[in-house]
């Protein structure tokens, strides 16, 4: 097992890293001035203040307070842990992670379940090339051995025991395979007509590998050769796949392209495999069921569009409205869910083989918003054409609307919905938010004030010395080898200066590449939360020259304002009690530096 990332990588990774291309890639973001704005991700605003400022590689929202460098922000947006960002950003600059040797990590809780699913998968790939009926479904599928290749495709023998075989011999590599979903127990459901022991989950089916963000396979998704029952088998919920989380092919819509504008979601494991081979390599799946909340939140973090491509007949529309009525709740600045229907008789897999991928792309072109889909589908259960539907109407689509945490797409939503019903649009709005729904009233509660500059007050030569100095630091840490001496800042009695002392001789003796790798160094040290929040306050010293001229000023100053206030101790004591011989000489060291009379006054 590897160790702990080393630091000094950490930092070089962090400083190699366009913070832009990053959260471009997730947010749209728009050039103002120096820096790079957008709407907050992390909470709903009308107005930008979302800041990313490429020269410090840091965002800061001052809507919500939210701040950090590209680690934290994939930590955050992706809900990754800070080594599968540490991965990420690795991945995308071509660098292997190192390890620092020495004494092993602790093995992970989900190691042993990584494993068997991976040689599963292996397992299973093995198994198509010597199964001829298996490859000649695929082949019939139109599917290229580079494409099965990429997506892992491979075969479940038809056995209730190829995998029990090979890799359940112990009872402890039973529960394995039990645990990650390979394998089923007898009696399970309490039937006692066969004997106790276990069975192959998957057997006699195309096996699809469901990948996590990182490519580790995490579950399976099985189909049948013919018209067996059921059709799709897909592994259950185990400690690592929760299918209502979860997207088939969303690791490799990222793998295949850098900065995802959008997601496509269709409803077979074979339509994704089929779309990208054609080169709509955006495509994903949801594994068995309806899409939920959980899989547009992670949609929306990825890609600021997704389109919903479902059949044309009875069951695709009920699939779409129920995508509808959770991705309302979802709806944000930025945002865009649209539906596409195809024609009778053709699911993504089929039309994309007859009509190809161009013209399969130019239907995504006019797919309908969900706005015009919400409005459509509502009007076709309500007589619009009489004052009882269109009153029907409104009050099928009062909950939708409330649902909406996006003000200014609620708004125009409810001016779209108006004209339908014939009404001004100001009096719809206010019957459908009679009684300002719940979400809404938190949302604007707990939304905090904004200020109105990036990230807090600007740093200037007034104000807390302290506070100034470690600011120019963390701006601009390169001025720390220009300072000289720090000791005497040893004697200065503040709060913060011992920070101020240790970052001084960190930064001259190791300097970092930029502010991001800094505050990276410090991100488990409980000064990072404040450090950080420094860099996001606005520094008014326009360069590293300037900068370095106000530190050592401020440095001066912290040390003539200490040694006035002790000078002030030392003659008030003087005056009351006998001095040490210490103290004596402090004093003398004081006046001399005032550049007074060396005479110490008698005590009384």
């Amino acid at each position: 097992m590897a160790g702990r990332i080393p630091q000094h990588f950490i930092e070089e990774l962090v400083a190699r890293t366009d913070i832009i291309e990053v959260i471009g890639s997730r947010v749209p973001l728009k050039r103002a001035g120096r820096e790079y704005k957008a709407c907050c991700p992390f909470h709903d605003e009308k107005t930008p203040s979302f800041t990313v400022s490429p020269t410090k590689q840091f965002y800061h929202c001052f809507g919500c307070g939210a701040h950090g460098t590209a680690v934290g922000f994939l930590m955050d947006y992706d809900h990754v842990s800070f080594v599968e960002a540490v991965e990420d950003l690795a991945a995308r600059a071509g660098l292997e992670v190192p390890r620092e040797g020495g004494a092993a990590a602790p093995e992970q809780p989900y190691d042993e379940l990584y494993v068997a699913l991976e040689r599963a998968a292996l397992y299973f790939r093995q198994s198509l090339s010597g199964e001829p009926k298996a490859r000649d479904y695929l082949a019939r599928r139109g599917l290229s051995a580079e494409t099965i290749q990429r997506f892992g495709i491979g075969y479940a023998p038809a056995r209730w025991d190829a995998l029990l075989e090979r890799y359940g011999t112990t009872d402890d590599e039973r529960q394995v395979l039990l645990r990650a979903g390979l394998v089923v127990e007898r009696n399970a459901d309490g039937e006692r007509a066969s004997p106790p022991g276990h069975y192959d989950r998957f057997r006699d089916r195309i096996v699809f590998p469901i990948r996590d963000t990182r490519g580790r396979c995490i579950a399976f998704g099985g189909r049948v050769l013919d018209s067996g029952e059921p059709k799709y088998l897909n592994s259950p919920e185990t400690e690592l796949f929760h299918k209502g989380r979860e997207l088939y092919g969303l690791y490799e819509a990222r793998q295949a392209t850098r900065s995802l504008q959008r997601l496509l979601v269709v409803e077979g494991y074979v339509d994704v495999v089929s779309l990208h081979q054609a080169g709509i390599t955006y495509a994903v799946a949801t594994l068995g069921t309806a899409t939920t909340p959980e899989h547009l939140q992670r949609i929306f973090r990825l890609v600021g569009e997704v389109v919903f491509c479902f059949d044309g007949d009875r069951a695709g529309r009920a699939a779409a409205w129920r995508a509808l009525e959770n991705a309302v709740g979802e709806l944000k600045q930025a945002r865009q869910v649209r539906f596409l229907f195809l024609p009778e008789g053709h699911d993504p897999d089929s039309l994309v083989r007859e009509e190809g991928a161009e013209a399969f792309e130019q239907r995504l072109t006019g797919a309908l918003p969900l706005s015009d889909y919400l409005i459509r589908e509502l009007a076709a259960r309500a007589d619009i054409s009489s004052v009882d539907g269109r009153a029907r109407l409104v009050e099928l689509a009062r909950p939708l609307v409330r649902r909406i945490p996006s003000d200014v797409y609620r708004e125009l939503l409810v001016a779209q919905l108006a004209e339908t019903v014939r009404m001004p649009a100001a009096r719809l709005s206010e019957l459908l938010e009679t009684g300002n729904p719940p979400a809404a009233q938190e949302r604007k509660e707990s939304t905090p004030p904004r200020r109105a500059r990036f990230g807090g007050p600007p740093v200037t030569g007034r104000g807390n010395l302290v506070r100034q100095a470690i600011t120019l630091l963390v701006h601009y840490p390169e001025t720390a080898s220009a300072v000289g001496s720090i000791e005497t800042l040893d004697a200065v009695d503040r709060p913060g200066v011992p920070l101020l002392i240790e970052l001084l001789a960190q930064l001259r003796e190791d300097p970092p590449q930029g502010t991001a790798a800094l505050l990276e160094r410090w991100r488990d040290r409980p000064d990072h939360g404040p450090l950080a929040r420094l860099a996001a306050a606005e520094c008014l010293v326009p360069d590293a020259e300037a900068a370095v001229a106000e530190l050592r000023s401020a440095l001066r100053r912290l040390v003539e304002e200490h040694a006035m206030t002790r000078l002030q101790v030392l003659e008030e004591k003087s005056r009351d009690a006998a001095l040490t011989s210490e103290e004596k000489q402090e004093l003398q060291g004081l006046l001399r530096a005032k550049g007074l009379s060396a005479r110490v006054p008698a005590a009384k």
